[in-house]
């Protein structure tokens, strides 16, 4: 079997900003790759029966804020409940991120990076100056990056991971696909590790 783990997530995540560290770093220690698949959930959402946050019902919408602090807690990182900048776009850090992916470049410090403007410094991750001020922070050059995230096959590549995801069983983020098998938010990666550990095969559905 493949030693690749597909990464599915958007940096709008909370959830995913909560995992990222600790993923890539049992990802590491376990000698598997990591695959990272931005994905947008405005378009995995309506094909799979899930619902942007302001629909839900208020009793989910308070048990996620004491799930945040439970996590945020657990994990010994800093978190924003409510950020200024939320909801928000994510695309353009989406595609940035895929961009670098692609072209082989600092996409887990960038990821990173985004996810700690959004959830602890409050910032606008739909603001192109952002993004500038973190590519530049990475020794990137911010125009060339952030022109290769807008042209057509990035866009058209950020689309199929759309597709990819939903016949792939991926219906929110963060999602790690191990061998096909979806392990969905980061509260799950104890049992992906115990599966990495182990290498049994992929559960499937009965």
């Amino acid at each position: 079997m493949q030693r690749v783990i597909d990464y599915y997530y958007t940096h709008a995540s909370p959830w995913a900003y909560l995992g990222h560290a600790a993923f890539l770093e049992m990802a590491d220690k376990q000698g598997y790759a990591v695959r990272f698949r931005p994905v947008s959930l405005a378009a995995v959402f309506p094909e799979t029966g899930g619902l942007p946050l302001a629909r839900r019902h208020p009793v989910r919408q308070a048990y996620r804020l004491i799930e945040l602090q439970r996590w945020r807690a657990h994990r010994k990182v800093q978190l924003t409940l409510q950020p200024a900048y939320f909801p928000v776009n994510p695309d353009l850090a989406d595609r940035i991120a895929l961009a670098l992916a692609i072209d082989g470049g600092p996409v887990a410090a960038y990821t990173q990076a985004v996810f700690e403007a959004l959830w602890v410094n409050e910032k606008d991750i739909a603001d192109e100056a952002v993004h500038v001020a973190i590519l530049t922070g990475l020794g990137l050059d911010p125009a060339a990056v952030i022109a290769h995230a807008g042209e057509k096959a990035i866009v058209d590549r950020y689309e199929e991971h759309q597709s990819e995801a939903i016949a792939g069983g991926v219906f929110g983020s963060p999602s790690y696909v191990l061998n096909g098998e979806v392990f969905w938010g980061q509260d799950r990666l104890a049992l992906l590790e115990e599966a990495l550990v182990s290498g049994r095969p992929p559960y499937e559905q009965p």
